[in-house]
């Protein structure tokens, strides 16, 4: 992947801890970056199940063939009821399927 070449200010201790660590400064922080955005998608994620799209639990509780039904006619190919598998949220576990424990 090509790279980018920027300019940042840190901390003169910050960067002799790095360097104390690592010898390539510029690997080691866009590893760090690379691990900071990964984890704040995980947070916006669990902020997204923790508080659902009002649209979202409207088709979990009415179920897929009913949105599927509620489609424009040209639409409803998009979507096979069969294709998945009933599942139920359990607070503090997320999604599992029905039926199992």
């Amino acid at each position: 992947m090509p790279a980018s070449r920027i300019t940042i200010t840190l901390p003169e201790d910050l960067v002799e801890r790095i360097d104390r660590l690592e010898r390539n400064r510029s690997r080691f922080i866009a590893d760090a970056v690379e691990r900071e955005l990964h984890r704040r998608l995980r947070q916006e994620l669990r902020r997204s199940l923790d508080a659902p799209h009002p649209e979202s639990m409207e088709v979990a509780e009415q179920g897929l063939a009913a949105y599927r039904d509620a489609l424009p006619a040209e639409s409803t190919g998009l979507v096979d009821p069969a294709g998945g598998f009933p599942v139920v949220w359990r607070d503090g576990e997320g999604w599992s399927r029905v039926g199992e424990p």
